[in-house]
Parts: structure tokens; C-alpha cells; sequence
């Protein structure tokens, strides 16, 4: 700064004059002029090195961004003819593929669906909500990303709402993300069942998964629909818990709900795979609890031991699951890993 207040001054690129007149060295002012020269700053006098003049800094900034501008527009040109010739066969892939009418876009592939997500995202303008069935196998390399990506759309005013399972809390990279997340305005809470995987965006964008077991979706924009549908993830908010991790809440109180839902479900008769699904965690950790469950109670078969909790009045929503409350104690669930 100080060589170019004094070029602009002088009106010369004498570097031992620069030195003297400014009392440094003649080394940083040579380096000075250089990095000057390289961003157009200082113009010398190709028949005279010693002389010059300086420039002011929208001149300079004409310079540099003019073969960059150039190199933006080729690429623009590019994207566009590239566009062009990709666009002659979007007719013929309409015409191949299950588009449903408009209002109901099947998507087959997970890498369709993330770019629908990425859109959806970048388009919606009020509210993001969100369930998570499982919610406790979250990677910690993609927590970077996806807490970016959350940034981004928080900071515009968007509100963003996630339900989890319960087991959830019991996950170290689901806290953890979940802290970091709700530290710039996202809301998180937890239910021991939930009604499956869904994402709406403004309550007029909806995606579900396919049901044939697919990494694809269904985009729905009929809005009667997509409002139902935000209406059902407001009546599982409502009865959901705010996100604890397990050792804030008191692992008792979340063992104790896990404990009656799984008996509850054990009395309906469901199966084994059919509640792990619906508590979010893995069939090997739902058999753990069930196994838990059966011999606390003396039971030989999962109806057994459902039959027995109604019996005992463990199925009751206002009992607690303790040992000490009844003849048949409720089991203790401290191992609640998802095994995901």
C-alpha cells in the first residue's frame, strides 16, 4: 500500500528511490512493485523499467476480469448448446418412463431423487418438514455436508422440523448432529413410532419412498394431498418429545416408553421384523428386547408375554415399567443400541 501511495505520488518505479523514500528495503520494495505489476496496479515503461505510473483499482479490476468474463462466457455458450442437444431427448425419456400425471413424478434412482431434494430445497421459502424413521445411523462424514446444507436453507427463514425414533438419543453421531443442527435454528423430536420416511417442503411438495423396496421416491405436488400429509407429521410432532440424548433425559424414563410399545405390540401380535421397524432399530436389538422381555415376565411365546403386561396392567399408558411396581417386573432396557 505504501509503494503504490508512492508511485501514485511520484509517478516513477525506481525501486532504490521507492527504498529511501519510504525507509525500507530494497528487497521488499522489489517484491512490493512485483505483486503491484501483477495486479495491474503499476504500469512501467517499457523503454525505461524505471519509470511508470499507477493506475487506479477499477482500471486493474477491468483487466483481470475481462479473460475471466471471456472464459465464463464459452463455458455458458457450452452449457447452453450442451443443454440444447440433451433437451431433443427429454421427449423420448418422458415417453419410456413412469411419469405418473404431473402431480405424481415416480423417481427410480437415489440420484435423481437427491437432485429433486437439492431443488426442492433451494426453491422452498417457509418450511422444511421431516420424518426420520431410525434416525440413529447417521454417518459422521456426511454431518458436514448435511449441516451445511441445513445452514443454507436456515438462514434464508426457512424452519426446519425432524422427527426421529427414540433410539435415536441413544446414537453419538445423531446427538451430535442434532446439537449442532438445533445450535442454528433446526427442531428435532422423537416418538417411539412413527408413520414412516417423509419430507414436505412449503406443504405443497411432498416425497415418499416407493414401496418395492427401491432407493427411488414419489414427488407429490397435488396440493390436497401434500397438505394431508403435513398435516399428519403435525399430529406425530404434537404427541413427539423434544430431542434429548439418552444420559440428558434419564435413560429410565426413554427405556420405560421403548419397554411399553414393545409390549404393546408384542399383545397385537406383530413380528419381530415388524416391530423393530416400527420402533427404528435393528431386528437383532428388537430380539435382544424381546428375549429380555419374554423371560422377565415368564412368558414362552411373544403372545404370552403380551397377554401377561395386559395382566399385570403394564400395558396401562399412566403404569410405570418398574420392578417394584408389580408381580411381573417390566424389563430393563439398558443396552438400546440401533446396531445400524
Amino acid at each position: 500500500m505504501a509503494v503504490y501511495g508512492w508511485v501514485l505520488e511520484h509517478g516513477r518505479l525506481d525501486g532504490p528511490a521507492v527504498a529511501a523514500g519510504l525507509g525500507l528495503r530494497e528487497e521488499e520494495v522489489g517484491e512490493a512493485l512485483a505483486r503491484l505489476t501483477a495486479s495491474r496496479l503499476i504500469r512501467r515503461d517499457p523503454r525505461d523499467p524505471a519509470e511508470g505510473f499507477a493506475v487506479s483499482p477499477e482500471v486493474a479490476g477491468a483487466e483481470l476480469a475481462a479473460p475471466v468474463r471471456s472464459q465464463i462466457r464459452q463455458v455458458e455458450e457450452e452449457l447452453s448448446r450442451a443443454q440444447q442437444e440433451l433437451d431433443h431427448f427429454s421427449v423420448e425419456y418422458l415417453r419410456h418412463t413412469k411419469r405418473g400425471n404431473g402431480q405424481f413424478r415416480l423417481i427410480d434412482n437415489m440420484l435423481e431423487v437427491r437432485v429433486a431434494l437439492t431443488q426442492a430445497s433451494e426453491r422452498c421459502a417457509d418450511e422444511v418438514l421431516s420424518s426420520q424413521p431410525g434416525g440413529g445411523s447417521r454417518v459422521v462424514e456426511a454431518m458436514d455436508e448435511a449441516l451445511a446444507r441445513d445452514r443454507a436453507i436456515l438462514e434464508r427463514g426457512v424452519r426446519m422440523r425432524t422427527l426421529y425414533h427414540h433410539t435415536a438419543r441413544f446414537n453419538g453421531p445423531s446427538q451430535a448432529y442434532v446439537a449442532a443442527a438445533s445450535e442454528i435454528g433446526a427442531q428435532y423430536r422423537t416418538a417411539h413410532e412413527l408413520f414412516g420416511r417423509l419430507i414436505v417442503f412449503d406443504r405443497e411438495l411432498a416425497f415418499l419412498p416407493l414401496n418395492d423396496g427401491s432407493r427411488g421416491a414419489v414427488a407429490i405436488s397435488e396440493p390436497s394431498v401434500a397438505s394431508y400429509l403435513a398435516d399428519v407429521f403435525e399430529q406425530a410432532w404434537t404427541h413427539a418429545t423434544p430431542f434429548a440424548d439418552a444420559a440428558s433425559q434419564g435413560l429410565g424414563e426413554v427405556a420405560q416408553e421403548i419397554d411399553r410399545t414393545i409390549l404393546r405390540l408384542l399383545a397385537a401380535g406383530l413380528k419381530d421384523e415388524a416391530i423393530a421397524r416400527r420402533l427404528g432399530m435393528s431386528l437383532r436389538t428388537a430380539r435382544r428386547h424381546i428375549a429380555d422381555i419374554m423371560e422377565q415376565l415368564g412368558a414362552e411365546s411373544r403372545f404370552q408375554a403380551g397377554v401377561a403386561a395386559a395382566q399385570c396392567g403394564l400395558l396401562d399408558a399412566d403404569e410405570p415399567l418398574d420392578p417394584a411396581s408389580g408381580s411381573a417386573p417390566g424389563p430393563e432396557l439398558a443396552d438400546t443400541d440401533t446396531d445400524t
